[in-house]
């Protein structure tokens, strides 16, 4: 599978997200705050296995044509990476 650009940037947009937690935990912030930051983390990563898994899943039914076993076969495919995601 081809990862789009936008894909990229949230991964890098969490990156950035997770560096800046680092750094409010090596300054002593208050744990209110680090905790606020880490579940934004936890929803963008969430938001983005969303992204993945239904583009992956787009692509999958598209090239399937018809084949209604390649259809079953990704659906239930992006369903399982869903809940082994959690």
């Amino acid at each position: 599978m081809a990862y789009d650009s936008k894909t990229a940037n949230r991964v890098k947009r969490m990156e950035g997200q997770l560096r800046g937690i680092l750094r409010m935990m090596e300054e002593g912030q208050n744990c209110k705050d680090v905790i606020t930051q880490l579940s934004a983390v936890r929803s963008a990563v969430d938001r983005t296995i969303g992204v993945i898994v239904s583009e992956n899943l787009l692509d999958c039914v598209t090239t399937a044509e018809g084949n209604a076993e390649k259809m079953n076969s990704a659906i239930r495919e992006a369903m399982d990476l869903v809940v082994k995601s959690r």
